[in-house]
C-alpha cells in the first residue's frame, strides 16, 4: 500500500477536519455566520503550534522521555566549534555525562575533526538542519528536504547516518512530517529550555537548570561560543557547577536509552 495513503492523520489533519464538519452545519443555521468560529480556532492553532516544541499538532514530537522515566537527557545544539565543543567534551569526560549534539551542517563540514572528536568521546549526533535557517519552515518542502538532506550526506561522508532531526529554534510546520518521512528521520524537540539565547545569556545558568530540571526531560542547551571572554569564562565556570550537580545525582542517561529510540547508526564513509 502506497506509505502516503497508510499513514494515520496528524492531530493538524484531524482538527482540521472536525472544524469543517463543524462549520457546514453552523453554516445552514439561523446564525451562518457562527460557522466562523470553528475555523478561526483551527487558524489560531495553526499559527500558535509552530511555537510550541512539545505540541505533536503538524507531526509526531519526541520532547521528553516516557511517563516512567527517571533520567534526564543532555543535547546540544548549533555545533560544532573549535572554541566551544572541545571545552564541552572535556568537561562532559571529567563528569562522565552522555550527551547529544545535534549539529549544523555546514559547521560539520568545516570542523570534521571535531565531528570525529564528539564521536571518539561516545556521545551521539543527530541533525539540525545545514545552516540554522530560522525561516527554514517557511521554505518551500524541496527546500526544506534539501536543507535537512545536506546534513544527512555531510555526515554520512563522516560514517554515521543521523536518525533523529531537531529543527531550529525547535519550530515546527505542516512541510517537515514529508519531508522526515523522505529521509527516515524522526523529530526530537525537548522539555526543559532555560532560554541561553545561544549562549547570549549565560548567567546562573545552573542554577536556572536545576530549579527546572524534572525526571524525563531533554534539556535543551548551546555547543556555541560566548560572543566575549568574560561570557566565555561565566559559560565555563556554570557548565562544571552544572556537570558535577549531574553527576553526583546520577540523573544523565543517553538520550536513546531516555526516548527508546536510536539517535544515528554506523554507515559506510561516502567520499
Amino acid at each position: 500500500m502506497n506509505s502516503r495513503v497508510a499513514r494515520s492523520l496528524s492531530l493538524a489533519e484531524k482538527t482540521g477536519g472536525t472544524a469543517l464538519l463543524a462549520a457546514v452545519p453552523l453554516g445552514c443555521s439561523t446564525v451562518p455566520q457562527t460557522a466562523a468560529i470553528p475555523l478561526t480556532l483551527f487558524l489560531l492553532a495553526c499559527l500558535i503550534a509552530p511555537f510550541l516544541p512539545r505540541w505533536s499538532f503538524f507531526l509526531p514530537l519526541i520532547s521528553r522521555g516516557g511517563q516512567n522515566a527517571r533520567g534526564v537527557a543532555l543535547t546540544f545544539d548549533d555545533g560544532p566549534f573549535p572554541a566551544s565543543t572541545p571545552m564541552l567534551l572535556d568537561l562532559l569526560a571529567r563528569h562522565r555525562l552522555p550527551a547529544t549534539f545535534f549539529v549544523i551542517g555546514r559547521q560539520a563540514a568545516a570542523h570534521p575533526e571535531l565531528i570525529a572528536a564528539i564521536l571518539a568521546h561516545g556521545h551521539t549526533i543527530g541533525n539540525h538542519s545545514s545552516r540554522h535557517d530560522n525561516l527554514l519552515m517557511l521554505r518551500s518542502s524541496k527546500a526544506l528536504a534539501d536543507d535537512i538532506r545536506a546534513t544527512q550526506e555531510i555526515l554520512a561522508g563522516m560514517g554515521i547516518r543521523p536518525l533523529l532531526f531537531r529543527p531550529p529554534i525547535g519550530i515546527t510546520s505542516p512541510r517537515l512530517r514529508p519531508a522526515l518521512a523522505s529521509l527516515g528521520l524522526t523529530a526530537v524537540t525537548f522539555s526543559c529550555r532555560i532560554f541561553d539565547r545561544g549562549n547570549r545569556n549565560v548567567r546562573n545558568l545552573a542554577a536556572r537548570v536545576r530549579s527546572q530540571l524534572q525526571p524525563g526531560d531533554i534539556l535543551l542547551l548551546h555547543d556555541h561560543p560566548p560572543f566575549d571572554e568574560e561570557a566565555s569564562a561565566v559559560w565555563t565556570g556554570e557548565l562544571q557547577r552544572l556537570f558535577a550537580y549531574l553527576a553526583e545525582t546520577g540523573r544523565v542517561v543517553p538520550l536513546a536509552a531516555l526516548i527508546d529510540h536510536p539517535v544515528m547508526v554506523a554507515v559506510e564513509k561516502q567520499p
